[in-house]
């Protein structure tokens, strides 16, 4: 069996820890790539890796690159037709890709549409934990695409994963991750509110999170934001302006499903106030910066 070079394109804090963690786990890592090219050569020089210039050169170099990238529109560019793209060059016959990025569900199938005319094969892995996860393999993965795909990528996965799923074909797991992220926003909202609301009381915030720990009140994101909240502790790990965004990918789904989310909508709305008033780049736990009267400027 011909052992798989992997690449990793989007180096940011998460795509960066992506390629930490599978050097550290011995894989042959050949090369990393970023549209800020100066993050991904200074990744390049830590990890001892090459740093093409152009996409295809990606391709060229490994036979499973992972894609952590922000949006729709920079997963289409990297995936473009025309010009210099992963499916550019002629090196893309046989490369697995597999796409980390939090992204609308009919991005990722018009992306297998097109690896697919190219001899290549995609893979969803959509990541539903954070930075210090990515860096220490512990990630939970939804997967999506053909089980043989998934069978091919398992190794890598499992090197990133504390626990993974496959859960269907193409779009799936954006779609099982647009209703993870929708629920985490909408708590993260609640719990800025409820917080907000015991502070303007004048009760001990300290002794709030404690009972509500205790309580129906409880939640995943009372143990990762409920402190940060009360002490303005916003450095981020999930930033407002992804909230934003994916609260926006939930609710396209919901409209085509003819579903109306009033929760879900009133979220988006006060995660677009936080970008509105510059603080979109804070940690989603930033919210509460709307909603405790003592912050309002």
């Amino acid at each position: 069996m011909i052992e798989e070079k992997i690449a990793v394109v989007g180096t940011g804090r998460m795509g960066a820890n992506i390629a930490r963690r599978l050097k550290d786990k011995g894989f042959v890592l050949s090369a990393v790539y970023d549209a800020h090219r100066p993050a991904a050569e200074a990744l390049g020089v830590e990890l001892g890796v090459a740093v093409p210039e152009r996409l295809a050169e990606v391709s060229a170099l490994a036979s499973i690159i992972l894609t952590v990238v922000t949006d729709d529109r920079a997963m289409d560019a990297i995936f473009s037709s025309s010009g210099d793209s992963l499916l550019a060059g002629g090196h893309a016959g046989g490369r697995l890709f597999v796409n980390c990025a939090t992204v609308s569900p009919g991005m990722h199938v018009e992306v297998e549409r097109r690896a697919r005319a190219v001899g290549a094969e995609v893979l969803e892995a959509c990541m539903a934990s954070s930075i210090p996860q990515a860096r220490e393999g512990t990630l939970y993965l939804m997967c999506g695409g053909a089980v043989s795909s998934f069978e091919r990528a398992r190794p890598v996965l499992e090197a990133l994963s504390a626990s993974m799923r496959h859960v269907g074909g193409t779009g799936r797991a954006a779609q099982l991750k647009a209703l993870v992220n929708m629920v985490m926003n909408m708590n993260t909202a609640a719990l800025a509110e409820g917080l907000g609301l015991a502070e303007a009381l004048g009760l001990d915030l300290a002794m709030v999170r404690e009972v509500f720990s205790q309580t129906g009140a409880n939640s995943r994101v009372l143990q990762t934001d409920g402190e940060d909240m009360q002490n303005r502790d916003h450095a981020c790990f999930f930033s407002g302006a992804h909230a934003a965004k994916d609260s926006g990918i939930a609710l396209a789904l919901a409209e085509e499903a003819g579903l109306v989310l009033p929760l879900a909508q009133a979220t988006k709305a006060q995660f677009d106030r936080l970008v509105a008033a510059g603080k979109g780049e804070l940690d989603k736990s930033g919210i509460a910066e709307l909603t405790f009267l003592s912050r309002r400027s």
